[in-house]
């Protein structure tokens, strides 16, 4: 009871003040403990988790608790709908009013090929426009990701029960039917939403709920008899909403809960003819079925009249009839706790902790390195160097002094391809910090499909000043001639890169009519915003980038290049390279793991305050150990680390795709070689932005480093 209390206060400006002092810390303990065996033993008495009971309510909130906090240092208490869905507010429901009820995308973790609601042969779309206040407004990214706001065909008017009623009659043979039974194989799945609520399927006695119904189920020989596997479909759904009145409170209901038990039934048909793809809900044909009649039994699962997806003797179409139930049930789970039942088994936030704290270990492990030299080896070489006043002497010194002269001479090898990829490096990592920045702020909520993947096209573009500007100044300092080429490179490679591997994964994608495959339309419209937004603010960045004055170096650059001795195999490439990349990807590992799962799982992912944590030690990571493997060839007397600096880190991108594999292979049973295409293109993409991004900040950090220790000797 004290919990509706926590939350009408926290409604009315925290009245908790005038209930008397705050506990200290001593009685807050002994709470924490009371409750801890409290919960140990409802646990152990078999509680279950999952379903809509007070005592499963109060277990599940408990172990929750971590996940309900709000604020970066002080962590306030609040209720998961704050958390996942900032300012949004409860939809009250007068009795008989319809609740809108919407469609999402039928998809299997098997495949990674999301098919439209309508696409399966169900019964057909309802006539009526969706309510205004339902209405949602496509933004890119979700037509990008195939996600369209389709209204269910059932009906749901708020505290009406319905017992078993016919909704269609659908007619299925040749192909579609294999298509069907495809489905189920790969154990495609159905996701309907209801007042923003995903359709839950859960067992108490096995304490598990997941998000939406199974297309049907595969029952093999040993359980049919029969020679191979057979199939069957769900068409009968029994949905349960639970709902919350309080007019103390508020006026209406509260949708706190939505659940679906799929049911698979040969329905026996009477002798009438029907009219197929009708709605017989809404001609109000209900009898003619003696397997759901009004005031009959509902329909249960039984192995004699499960629906075989199979057609007649001869080769005839097979009749689907579709029907459906609901059943609203009153409870006292508040509104704000909706939520909770969806993050049941989801790993705990200590994880990331961990990850951060391994990760910050690998840093302050760098520092150290980075440190030493900088003080230790450095001072030491510095002060040596400055007090060597005779010819003599100066040349029997051997390291980083002696390429004074050419560590600042320009790189030889394709100068504007290495300005090209720093510059690119720059606008992905500027669009990448804003984007986590802005859902910090919560000005963009990571939960809302498609804000996200819209908010970082739009911010990729919107840096493009960034990345001319990087890419000019380096390609100024390089001494080149053809800048305008420059520019439209970094205005157009990486851009032109990403829509031609889109183009190409679409046409597969259109050919097997996945939902996910983009409208030609929407890919051009992306491409005409990077060209005709983005190439501007390039131009415009590049033009102050050559406008400002070369980069200053501490030495002079003599006429003739010093020839570089042999380098051990420690500080030459690939060795270098396949070296320094472990430490950047070693300490976003533990984190990848989970954006992994959200992405090709379907998990929620929402803490994006660890993410930006991450980011920050990513940073820290690349630039330290850039710095130390340019020390170290130096050291050897090789002065061209352009190039080297850049690739250091940016392998750690070819790492990112390497993991990538692993995870296909342990963690996603893909079925069929587009799904894995589909994969390794999305993957392939993330890791070139990754390793281009990293290996921008390898490359900047080594340039300041040269010149912060190059400046600091005195050179005749």
């Amino acid at each position: 009871g004290d919990k509706k209390g926590d939350k009408k206060g926290d409604k009315k400006g925290d009245k908790r003040g005038l209930k008397g002092p705050k506990p200290n810390r001593k009685q807050r303990k002994a709470d924490a403990k009371d409750k801890a065996v409290k919960f140990a033993n409802m646990k152990a008495a078999g509680q279950d988790q999952v379903s809509m009971t007070k005592e499963a309510a109060e277990l599940r909130s408990y172990e929750l608790r971590k996940k309900k906090r709000k604020g970066l240092l002080k962590r306030k208490e609040a209720s998961l709908a704050q958390v996942l869905f900032p300012g949004a507010s409860p939809e009250e429901y007068s009795d008989r009013e319809p609740v809108p009820a919407f469609v999402e995308l039928v998809e299997s973790k098997k495949t990674q090929l999301p098919f439209e609601f309508y696409d399966l042969p169900t019964c057909p779309e309802p006539a009526e426009k969706i309510q205004k206040r339902f209405r949602q407004r496509r933004n890119m990214g979700s037509r990008l990701m195939g996600h369209k706001l389709q209204m269910a065909p059932y009906a749901f008017p708020t505290k009406v029960s319905k017992e078993c009623t016919p909704l269609c009659v659908v007619e299925v043979g040749g192909k579609k039917l294999r298509w069907l039974r495809k489905l189920v194989d790969r154990q495609y799945r159905v996701h309907l939403t209801v007042d923003q609520l995903p359709v839950l399927m859960r067992s108490k006695e096995l304490n598990y709920a997941v998000r939406g119904y199974p297309v049907g189920f595969k029952a093999p020989p040993s359980y049919t008899g029969l020679k191979e596997d057979e199939f069957y479909l769900y068409n009968h759904l029994k949905f349960t909403i639970t709902y919350r009145e309080e007019p103390s409170e508020f006026e209406g209901v509260r949708i706190t809960g939505f659940d679906v038990h799929p049911v698979s039934i040969t329905h026996q048909f009477g002798d009438e003819k029907i009219d197929l793809e009708t709605n017989l809900e809404a001609a109000n044909k209900k009898d003619g079925w003696s397997t759901c009649s009004p005031g009959g039994e509902s329909p249960v699962n039984e192995p004699e009249t499960y629906l075989a997806l199979r057609s007649g003797a001869t080769g005839e179409s097979m009749k689907i009839l579709y029907s459906y139930e609901v059943n609203w049930i009153d409870s006292d789970i508040p509104w704000a706790d909706r939520w909770d039942v969806y993050l049941v088994g989801s790993p705990d936030d200590e994880i990331h902790y961990f990850a951060i704290v391994n990760s910050l270990m690998i840093v302050i492990f760098l520092t150290g390195a980075v440190a030493t030299i900088m003080i230790r080896t450095l001072k030491k070489d510095i002060a040596g160097y400055n007090e060597m006043q005779t010819l003599e002497e100066a040349q029997e010194e051997t390291g980083w002094k002696l390429v004074h002269g050419d560590v600042f001479r320009p790189p030889q090898n394709y100068p504007m391809l290495l300005s090209v990829l720093v510059g690119t490096g720059a606008q992905i990592g500027s669009a990448f910090f804003i984007t986590l920045l802005a859902s910090m702020l919560r000005m963009l909520n990571p939960i809302k499909k498609g804000a996200a993947l819209s908010a970082v096209i739009f911010l990729y573009v919107l840096c493009g000043g960034v990345g001319g500007y990087v890419s000019s100044r380096l390609y100024k300092f390089c001494d080149a001639k053809s800048w305008k080429r420059c520019t439209i490179a970094t205005a157009i490679a990486f851009p032109g890169l990403i829509v031609s591997m889109i183009m190409v994964l679409n046409i597969f994608l259109t050919i097997v009519g996945a939902a996910t495959a983009v409208n030609f339309l929407t890919i051009i419209l992306v491409f005409l915003m990077w060209g005709c937004v983005s190439t501007p603010l390039v131009f415009v960045g590049s033009y102050f980038g050559y406008r400002a004055d070369k980069v200053e170096v501490p030495t002079k650059t003599n006429q003739i290049a010093r020839f570089v001795p042999e380098t051990p195999y420690y500080a030459a490439p690939p060795t270098s390279v396949l070296i320094a990349g472990l430490l950047p990807f070693g300490s976003v590992c533990i984190e990848l793991f989970f954006i992994m799962s959200a992405l090709w799982l379907h998990q929620l992912y929402y803490i994006m305050g660890f993410l930006m944590a991450v980011l920050m030690i990513l940073v820290a990571t690349c630039a330290q150990v850039s710095m130390v493997m340019c020390y170290l060839q130096l050291c050897v007397e090789d002065h061209r680390w352009w190039w080297k600096s850049f690739l250091n880190c940016a392998s750690a991108g070819f790492y990112l795709f390497l993991y990538s594999l692993w995870f296909l292979s342990s963690k996603l049973d893909l079925v069929g070689i587009l799904p894995v295409m589909v994969y390794l293109t999305y993957m392939s993409m993330i890791s070139i932005a990754f390793g281009l991004m990293c290996g921008t900040v390898g490359y900047l950090s080594c340039f300041w480093f040269t010149r912060k220790i190059y400046g600091a000797v005195k050179v005749d």
